[in-house]
């Protein structure tokens, strides 16, 4: 197996899209970890995130973000008979998104052969060859049957609604608002607050706070940055005494006395 180029982890906006009506010359895994959108067997399929896709040469590409941020991680490559034997053997379909149970285990597979593609390691390609047997190993061991394209629903919002939670705890400094994330799900302000409300059993707005002041207590026993940097660093700009204000009224100390208390854990 030879890799012409590699990614992990990319970012891309909400309008981000891919069509390629003639695909490309190589062949295209992507493992994408963001809710996005399909053409699949002459229709459009939206699909959570966690979705393993693997194009052969030739085959169309068309994929999109579904309203939010897009995460992926790709490799265009060149298998060789035995790869492609492999493939079969292990019943990975081709062409067609696939729902993966989680994809943090194959995604850091895709890390290390990124790690080594990119250096100057004797052996690299070597090694790379090896990650992409245990890449599709795993893969098979990932692959959920229970979530056929053709039948997840149009409006998956419980799936959409899990991302958007998540990306809010992975990224609390972000300026998060509802508006915004409400016109991403192409609801109304009221009716996306419902829906999260009534999925997560608490308010998007209480989930921001606490988003950023778990963020902001690690940071405060990790590090000695100061307090009014950790403000910035959370999403409260330059308004310092927010912060303390806020803190000391969920953890009914002041972040200084909070990490006083804490000073012995960072060490450990």
């Amino acid at each position: 197996m030879l890799i012409d180029d590699i990614g992990y982890n990319h970012r891309h906006e909400k309008d981000f899209v891919i069509d390629r009506p003639d695909g490309t010359a190589d062949w295209l895994l992507l493992i994408i970890k963001s809710p996005a959108v399909y053409r699949y067997d002459s229709k459009e399929v939206r699909m959570p995130a966690n979705v393993l896709i693997i194009y052969t040469p030739g085959a169309p590409q068309y994929y999109r973000a579904d309203c939010l941020e897009y995460f992926d991680d790709w490799m265009h490559f060149r298998p060789t008979d035995e790869d492609v034997a492999l493939i079969e053997q292990l019943g990975i379909t081709l062409n067609v998104p696939l729902q993966l149970t989680e994809s943090e285990n194959i995604s850091s597979i895709v890390r290390n052969m990124c790690y080594e593609h990119y250096s100057s390691n004797i052996g690299r390609t070597e090694v790379s060859d090896l990650y992409f047997r245990i890449l599709l190993y795993k893969i098979r061991e990932k692959l959920n049957p229970d979530r056929d394209p053709s039948r997840i629903p149009e409006n998956a919002y419980s799936e959409r609604l899990m991302w958007i939670r998540d990306s809010i705890y992975r990224w609390p400094s972000r300026d998060y608002t509802v508006d915004d994330m409400a016109k991403d799900l192409s609801l109304s302000r009221s009716r996306f607050q419902h829906l999260y409300s009534e999925t997560f059993g608490t308010s998007v707005t209480k989930d921001i706070i606490s988003s950023r002041l778990n963020k902001a207590s690690e940071l405060l026993i990790t590090t000695d940055m100061p307090v009014k940097d950790i403000a910035l660093m959370i999403g409260y700009g330059h308004n310092t005494s927010y912060f303390v204000k806020l803190f000391g009224s969920v953890y009914g100390i002041s972040p200084g006395q909070y990490r006083k208390n804490h000073s012995g854990e960072s060490a450990g």
